[in-house]
């Protein structure tokens, strides 16, 4: 069984951990573990070379359990990850699992792929199966997609659809490093390419702590306030496409996982402002025109947080 503080302890250890590899990036750290928590997935946007990679499998090390990696190319076909049938002339055909069949998954480089393939994560993702020649098979019970992708329109890349986007519970952006971190890469860079992350979690940590996050207590008052959030989002003049009602259930699971890693059981205003830009900004689409004008998601984002009425709490 797992407690609040034996949660607590258990994120600041995997933080710790993954710190020895990857310096900075502590908003990146935080939305792998509270997704995971969570039960949803986490997409990772940047320019190559900022350590997306390296991030999300020393994080999936760390967690334990089946990890499996996809490269993500042009030529790349559903059935390299779901998997396929072995026809055989002389016995019956036999099902060959694709890499999707794992507890941690990533899909690296996710937009360096066709729609096509593209797709093929999309059943995965939200119903945890795959249906492969109308025969469904159901995924590991704690199953995560981190998926990266490179910046939108660089060469020989597919920008994912709002269907495909709007199935990751959080969005963060992966920056290049600053003046320090950079320092510190470069001397240990050979104790970081030596190091090999061992497990410090189990899997049945994992189901225990999704459990408690059930029991961390959100007023009403909180409900409303995140559906009063994302109700202005979506009649935002600037905002051609907002988030669907997978991005009210996103502010308000994370939530109660950040009320959880803070070692409270009950939701706060201020956890649902902290999550407001990673659980809403990859769902927005502006329009033309906010474009031209430099306006970006976030700072719509941050604007409304100052416009909606906090609520107190209850006496």
């Amino acid at each position: 069984m797992v407690d609040t503080k034996k949660a607590v302890d258990l994120y600041n250890t995997i933080n710790q951990k993954i710190s020895q590899i990857v310096f900075g990036k502590e908003a990146i750290k935080e939305a792998l573990l509270l997704s995971l928590f969570a039960g949803g997935h986490v997409l990772i946007e940047g320019f190559p070379g900022t350590a997306k990679t390296q991030l999300a499998k020393s994080f999936a090390k760390a967690i334990g359990g089946n990890f499996q990696r996809i490269q993500f190319t042009p030529d790349l076909m559903p059935a390299d990850i779901t998997g396929f049938y072995m026809y055989n002339p002389t016995s019956e055909s036999k099902f060959v699992p694709g890499p999707i069949f794992a507890n941690v998954v990533l899909a690296d480089e996710l937009n360096r792929t066709t729609p096509r393939t593209q797709s093929a994560l999309l059943e995965a993702m939200q119903e945890h199966q795959v249906t492969i020649e109308r025969t469904s098979y159901p995924l590991e019970d704690i199953f995560m997609v981190i998926a990266t992708q490179v910046g939108a329109g660089g060469e020989g890349t597919y920008p994912l659809t709002d269907v495909q986007v709007d199935r990751f519970l959080l969005s963060v952006m992966s920056e290049y490093p600053s003046i320090e971190e950079e320092q510190q890469v470069l001397l240990n860079i050979d104790r970081i390419d030596d190091l090999d992350i061992k497990p410090i979690m189990s899997i049945q940590e994992v189901k225990a702590i999704r459990d408690i996050a059930r029991s961390v207590y959100v007023e009403p008052s909180i409900a409303s306030y995140i559906s009063n959030i994302v109700n202005a989002v979506r009649h935002h003049p600037d905002i051609l496409s907002a988030p669907s009602t997978r991005g009210s259930i996103a502010l308000f699971k994370c939530s109660r996982i950040k009320a959880l890693l803070n070692g409270r059981d009950y939701v706060i205003p201020d956890d649902v402002k902290y999550l407001i830009s990673p659980a809403l900004r990859h769902r927005i689409k502006l329009k033309p025109e906010a474009e031209i004008e430099d306006i970006s998601s976030s700072q719509i984002l941050q604007n409304i947080i100052q416009e909606i009425p906090v609520p107190k709490p209850a006496l």
